[in-house]
């Protein structure tokens, strides 16, 4: 056996049922937009542009529908529209949040038949690029931006799965041993650290060279 995998076909000990997402279908695509232009909120004028981060990006409210296919047996037609989240840094540090241009999807996916009550979840992840460096033009902020995206079709179900009993147990945790701050009295009060000042007192006659 080998002592460096603690999860081995021989450890299994029985099978158990546990809730899952199960994801019945996939599916990838991706969207260029070479023209993002963002307007500044009112009075505001950027003069510098900081970081750009993205958000995953999220199915617009009222958006989806789901139709059906039947020339398509467990086929439906599964519309809507992707917002990406989008932070912008502008001017003292401030912050302006919105989104890229909104993403339309129309895709036909797998969604095998199944009794009124189970309901499928339709997800998207998206992983979002920046793709050129941002400018100002007419008081806007313009960019170019590449999203990458997994649509996904997933519902709870109970699934029958192997297992080798509970989980080990956990290394020990590891200690923060970053930079502490320092105590300054501490330091102040060590004598061997803070000598007592040689300028305490003003200096006497003998130790000035006085030239008349």
């Amino acid at each position: 056996m080998d002592l460096t995998d603690p999860y081995q076909l021989d450890d299994i000990t029985e099978s158990v049922c546990i809730l899952a997402r199960k994801v019945f279908a996939h599916c990838q695509a991706r969207e260029c937009q070479p023209d993002v232009v963002i307007q500044p909120p009112t009075g505001v004028t950027f003069n510098s542009v900081g970081p750009i981060t993205f958000k995953n990006g999220v199915i617009r409210s009222g958006s989806l529908v789901i139709t059906p296919l039947p020339e398509r047996p467990n086929f439906s037609r599964v519309q809507f529209i992707i917002d990406i989240p989008v932070t912008i840094s502008y001017n003292n540090g401030q912050t302006l949040d919105t989104v890229l241009l909104p993403i339309p999807k129309d895709i036909v996916m797998f969604m095998p038949k199944s009794r009124d009550e189970f309901n499928f979840e339709v997800i998207v992840e998206t992983r979002t690029e920046l793709l050129n460096t941002p400018i100002i033009s007419g008081g806007n902020i313009v960019f170019a931006a590449g999203v990458f995206i997994v649509m996904k079709v997933a519902g709870q179900v109970q699934l029958l799965v192997p297992a080798f009993g509970y989980c080990p147990e956990p290394a020990e945790c590891e200690e923060y041993t970053g930079t502490v701050p320092e105590d300054v009295c501490e330091t102040f009060l060590d004598f061997t650290q803070t000598p007592f000042p040689e300028d305490f007192f003003p200096p006497q006659y003998q130790d000035v060279n006085c030239q008349m």
